[in-house]
């Protein structure tokens, strides 16, 4: 395919993650890995198992304000759902929910005790008002606007040239690498760039299971990747975790440096979840930490609709 020359946008550290409490809705596992199966074996495009590929994730994350009054003063945990539902050609649907805040700790629930145990909260937050809620809002979901096409490494792809992406390790780092050149990423971020693309591919793309194999199979030897072994998600499912180092940025505010982990289900090639821990000056930057869980991932037939309570 001809790359699309786009001017590359400043990588940040990926957030991922959705589903229903209890069992998560994978497509069953396929034969054995192939992983010398290349792009040229598979001419023709596979078809779409169902009318969207679904994700449902679940975004946990500590509110970046503390509430509470004198001594009791408290951090509240925010949980949401997001959904998206994409058809083969590409039009887009999302769905969002806020599932209420509560508090984060054992010692923040008694000092939200000892505030009254209050069930909503109001505070001014330049120039605008922060409310939150122990109970869950109605949600929402709405079709998505623009170009009706898949977006990997800053190139849009039809369904068709997705199921065509290499699918052995070295063919497939040879492609981002090639479409990050392309969107204009200087040398010292190509790799970041590439780091980026590898964990789009194991859970927001419809991609055959195969370039999933391989680009899980690329992203332990990228640098900053390491192994974290088999590891258990905050569902209880076991998967083999990694841990992505993006390095530190200063700033005038201050040091900052963010990981990200993921942890992948090696039977179906699929993300479990993954988490961003952000640090500046070495102490938690409250907006850029949470953790994203799949909950449902893979081909369905049922319509866009606002996501229900978990």
């Amino acid at each position: 395919m001809k790359f699309v020359t786009t001017p590359a946008r400043s990588l940040i550290a990926l957030g991922l993650g959705l589903a229903t409490v209890g069992a998560m809705a994978l497509p069953a596992a396929a034969d054995t890995l192939n992983l010398r199966l290349t792009a040229a074996t598979r001419s023709a495009a596979a078809p779409a198992q169902g009318a969207y590929w679904h994700t449902k994730l679940l975004r946990t994350a500590t509110h970046p304000w503390q509430f509470g009054k004198g001594t009791n003063r408290y951090w509240l945990e925010e949980q949401r759902v997001f959904e998206r539902w994409t058809s083969p050609d590409g039009k887009v649907w999302a769905g969002q929910r806020n599932l209420g805040v509560h508090p984060k700790s054992a010692a923040d629930e008694e000092a939200w005790r000892r505030d009254g145990s209050p069930i909503t909260w109001k505070r001014p937050v330049n120039g605008s008002t922060v409310s939150l809620s122990t109970e869950p809002d109605k949600g929402e979901v709405f079709p998505m606007k623009g170009q009706a096409t898949f977006r990997l490494a800053e190139q849009r792809l039809s369904y068709e040239q997705l199921q065509r992406l290499p699918a052995d390790a070295a063919g497939l780092k040879t492609w981002l690498e090639k479409a990050a050149r392309a969107a204009k990423a200087s040398d010292d971020i190509v790799d970041s760039y590439v780091t980026a693309s590898l964990t789009t591919l194991l859970r927001d793309l419809p991609v055959p299971k195969e370039v999933r194999a391989a680009a899980y199979k690329l992203l332990p030897t990228m640098p900053g990747v390491r192994s974290l072994g088999t590891i258990k998600d905050s569902q209880g499912r076991t998967g083999e975790g990694l841990s992505i180092d993006h390095g530190q940025t200063r700033l005038k505010v201050g040091t900052i440096a963010s990981t990200t982990k993921v942890i992948v289900d090696t039977d179906t090639m699929l993300m479990l979840a993954d988490s961003l821990t952000t640090t500046i000056n070495g102490k938690p930057f409250m907006n850029k930490n949470w953790t994203e869980t799949t909950l449902q991932v893979g081909w369905t037939d049922d319509k866009p609709s606002v996501p229900a309570l978990p």
